[in-house]
């Protein structure tokens, strides 16, 4: 399907909401409800905010059950139609092993934002992605992993576009899809499957090679159980202690002391990664423990659990199974820390065993940490290339992008993707996105930014928080990239200190609370040019 002929969406209203499901009947969709929302509050993730007018549809599709575990599975959605519409579509990718149908209003990227694609007039879809609970059991089906994977889109897309065509008279004029995290996972895989049905993707910290990641997780569950000092109620090796917060702040500072000044400012962030990777050595730049820990050393064994988990998960034969980490400020975020010693133990111990692993691993296994600390990295990490009997599809099949470093349906539709990827996230390396985009530039001439463009975001840890200014709109310049031909430069973000909507407590107290600086497309580097250090316009992109 071609691009519309016009340029720039154009906007409508809203035709049809109490009768609307009559008028949008297709074969295996059921809607539960359709009713009017009146314009005012609307609490998402406990933050109340004002939305418009809106028709809210409820429902699901392809209904049946599971061959092998007998449960009752569908692809469940909600849409928002705006009374006020501005001729989109936005389908919302939502995060982790999905499972719920959160409230569709349509995230423009980074943390705490300031308005939704609903607020700027889109038409918002958000499903479950084919099961509903987000719990890994889903696993167990293999038609449900295949929906999870990439089928949802498929599904959900056309059915969508039906909806807007009976709500408004039209179909959208133009359709977007984004999300965050697996979010942005979803979206890179439907930029390479599904360009022919979007004009725009926003890929936010994409999990791209998710399995692979997931592996590495328990990797690093193994590493920090070799320094833990201390035991679970459970009797398990208490992850926690393997690297206290003070002892993390002070890898954190001696990045910085590196790295700081790479962009021309001593400031709290690093922005120059590349250089920052052979500025800094975990080996000589981190004092080592002459005696007991007290959190200004390390000692030489958590040096090497580090030092292991950064330069990525390897089996035994130093095979790499999954990307290497940059070092970076951020190390030292709370979010850092929940992934690397909780998550890793609980998300994705269950992703691994019953998603990831052919034929599942879980249903056999005992879960938790135990499960981590006997993964074997030799015979079990292959199981995520493996498809066997009901399972046709290997989790590397059914979860990432097919030629991810081609995206020639995107290019020569004239499709847009923009990719952003905190350089402090613990799960999904930026590094990864990194490596991906070197390969997208290599195979289309050496430039790819005609129709992708890639933004790291210093500091920030997955998806938000951190020492970083990570709160930031991308599809603005997404959609003035797709229907003006203003290809995005710069994307201005600001920290969220006192006064934001949402706070970020992890702003160092010298930060202004209102900080700007320029997010800048890959491989260029904000950089200091002088005035005022707190402000966006005191850097260019080079």
């Amino acid at each position: 399907m071609l691009p519309p002929a016009t340029t720039q969406a154009q906007p409508g209203k809203l035709l049809y909401c109490d009768d609307l499901a009559a008028k949008a009947a297709r074969p295996g969709t059921v809607y539960t409800s359709v009713a009017p929302v009146a314009a005012g509050a609307l609490t998402v993730a406990g933050i109340s905010t004002q939305v418009p007018a809106h028709c809210l549809v409820k429902g699901k599709m392809n209904e049946r059950t599971g061959p092998v575990d007998e449960q009752t599975y569908a692809i469940g959605f909600e849409m928002r139609l705006p009374v006020d519409w501005n001729g989109r579509f936005f389908y919302q990718a939502n995060g982790g092993l999905d499972g719920s149908v959160v409230t569709a209003t349509g995230g423009v990227g980074g943390a705490g934002p300031l308005s939704t694609a609903l607020h700027m007039g889109f038409a918002v879809i958000s499903s479950d992605a084919g099961h509903s609970a987000p719990t890994p059991s889903f696993g167990l089906d293999p038609q449900a992993r295949v929906d999870y994977g990439y089928n949802a889109v498929a599904q959900l897309t056309p059915m969508a576009k039906n909806l807007i065509t009976k709500a408004y008279g039209r179909g959208p004029d133009r359709s977007y899809l984004g999300g965050c995290s697996n979010g942005g996972r979803h979206a890179m895989v439907a930029a390479s499957r599904h360009a022919d049905q979007y004009d725009g993707f926003l890929a936010g910290d994409p999990g791209f090679n998710l399995p692979k990641a997931a592996v590495a997780q328990l990797y690093g569950v193994q590493q920090y159980a070799t320094v833990t000092t201390g035991l679970t109620a459970q009797g398990k090796p208490d992850l926690q202690t393997a690297f206290t917060p003070v002892e993390l702040n002070t890898v954190a500072k001696a990045v910085a002391a590196r790295c700081d000044a790479l962009d021309g400012l001593t400031d709290g962030i690093v922005s120059d990664i590349p250089t920052c990777r052979t500025a800094f050595n975990l080996a000589t730049d981190v004092p080592s423990c002459s005696g007991a820990r007290d959190g200004t050393c390390l000692t030489d064994a958590q040096k090497t659990a580090l030092s292991n988990v950064f330069a990525g998960a390897r089996n035994s034969a130093g095979t790499a199974i999954y990307s290497t980490f940059p070092f970076d400020a951020g190390i030292n975020g709370t979010n850092s820390r929940q992934w690397k010693f909780a998550n890793s133990q609980v998300l994705d111990t269950g992703a691994v065993g019953f998603v990831f692993s052919t034929p599942p691993l879980g249903p056999n296994r005992p879960s938790g940490i135990d499960f981590a600390l006997t993964f074997n990295m030799d015979t079990d990490a292959p199981s995520i290339y493996a498809a066997s009997g009901v399972y046709a599809e290997s989790s590397m099949s059914f979860m990432t992008p097919p030629n991810p470093t081609q995206m020639k349906n995107l290019r020569e539709r004239g499709s847009k993707l923009l990719v952003y990827h905190g350089t402090s996230d613990p799960v999904f390396s930026s590094d990864d996105t990194t490596n991906w985009y070197e390969g997208l530039r290599a195979n289309n001439g050496g430039d790819a930014s005609a129709f992708a463009r890639y933004f790291p975001v210093p500091g920030m840890n997955h998806c938000a928080g951190g020492p970083a200014t990570d709160q930031f709109d991308m599809l603005s310049p997404l959609i003035a990239w797709v229907e003006q031909g203003k290809a995005p430069d710069s994307v201005k973000a600001t920290a969220r200190g006192t006064g934001a909507n949402v706070v970020n407590a992890e702003i160092p107290a010298g930060w202004s609370a209102s900080r700007t600086r320029p997010l800048c497309p890959y491989p260029k580097v904000a950089t200091y040019t002088g005035s005022n250090p707190e402000d966006a316009a005191s850097f260019s992109c080079k």
